[in-house]
């Protein structure tokens, strides 16, 4: 007997079952909906989405494993999309990831939904948890990534630790997106804060140092 059957109101995803993108994107959007309205995160409840989405608890639950799981692509559906990196080299990479943490600031500003939901965010652990696991530490990983290039590279010293360094480049503009709202996150910011720093981390013996 499966669980809906069992009374439940939880069905298992279904195997084979095509995910329908129509589907999902009802689903996010009235979840959306009812974040703008103002209803609290933690009175989101599945019920309440389903009926707002106009579809049955189940058809959530094949998708989703629960609500944490759901807020993170609500999340990342109100978010610009992460960037894909040129290659081309430390500047041109460090450019571009911090070029979307000053429009992930941009859209947290101008966005309902970003902003209550990441003020709410810290008081549910689980749902923090289940972004940071997802969508916070992917994006670091790409981050050391680019950061552990550029120092095989030679453009980058090589005497620092790959997380300070990380850290040393992104932080700036965390600070201006997220601590300080009110900051100016004008185009360009990006690059003046990447040559503002390569100036420093370079290796001295580093052509770019040399005049």
């Amino acid at each position: 007997m499966s669980l809906a059957e069992s009374g439940t109101g939880v069905e298992q995803p279904g195997r084979g079952r095509p995910r329908s993108e129509a589907v999902e994107r009802a689903i996010i959007e009235g979840t959306m909906k009812l974040l703008e309205e103002g209803v609290p995160l933690g009175e989101v409840s599945i019920e309440r989405i389903a009926r707002t989405a106009g579809v049955g608890k189940a058809t959530i639950y094949r998708r989703w494993s629960g609500k944490e799981e759901l807020f993170v692509d609500v999340l990342r559906a109100a978010e610009p999309a992460d960037p894909e990196l040129p290659g081309t080299s430390l500047r041109d990479d460090l450019i571009v990831l911090l070029e979307s943490v000053r429009r992930r600031g941009l859209a947290t500003r101008s966005s309902a939904i970003l902003h209550n939901v990441r003020a709410q965010m810290k008081s549910s652990p689980r749902i923090w948890a289940a972004y940071h696991n997802t969508v916070v530490e992917p994006r670091r990983r790409i981050g050391l990534e680019v950061v552990r290039r550029g120092q095989e590279n030679g453009e980058l010293r090589t005497d620092l630790d790959r997380e300070l360094l990380y850290d040393i480049f992104v932080g700036p503009m965390l600070v201006r997106a997220v601590l300080h709202p009110d900051s100016d996150l004008a185009e360009g910011l990006a690059e003046r804060m990447v040559d503002a720093l390569l100036a420093g981390l370079r290796p001295v013996s580093s052509p770019e140092t040399r005049h």
